[in-house]
């Protein structure tokens, strides 16, 4: 069992920065991969960014990519992500996730779905 717990939304003005962090429970984080989501009012869940378990790999989403930055601290079992130039696009509750399967871990592997473990998620509202 993992269990996740976001924290760091809030609100801001459009242009300004935020960084999330998700804390985890479970001695097993170094060997997944990890994942950041976000679902918007009225529309899907959708990928934001991932990175695999060693920090090797990132993946993002076309729309933040060279805004947002994904890390993790295996020491800590932590996850982050440093949000910048935010725009109201990016209002939205965000999500981190866990990708259990060992296979992705042997891979090195930055998925971008088939995550297992979701936190409750943390708000993010960004203002014009």
């Amino acid at each position: 069992q993992v269990q996740l717990v976001e924290s760091g939304g809030g609100s801001v003005q459009a242009g300004g920065s935020l960084r999330l962090s998700c804390a985890t429970s479970g001695r097993s984080f170094s060997r997944y991969a990890m994942g950041w989501f976000r679902q918007a009012q009225g529309k899907e869940r959708e990928f934001v960014a991932s990175i695999s378990w060693n920090s090797g790999k990132t993946q993002y989403a076309a729309s933040v990519k060279g805004r947002f930055t994904i890390s993790r601290d295996n020491a800590k079992n932590t996850l982050d992500l440093q949000m910048t130039n935010l725009n109201t696009e990016d209002t939205a509750v965000y999500y981190c996730a866990a990708h259990t399967s060992p296979y992705t871990a042997l891979l090195n592997g930055a998925p971008v779905e088939g995550y297992d473990y979701w936190g409750q998620g943390t708000q993010v509202t960004v203002s014009s």
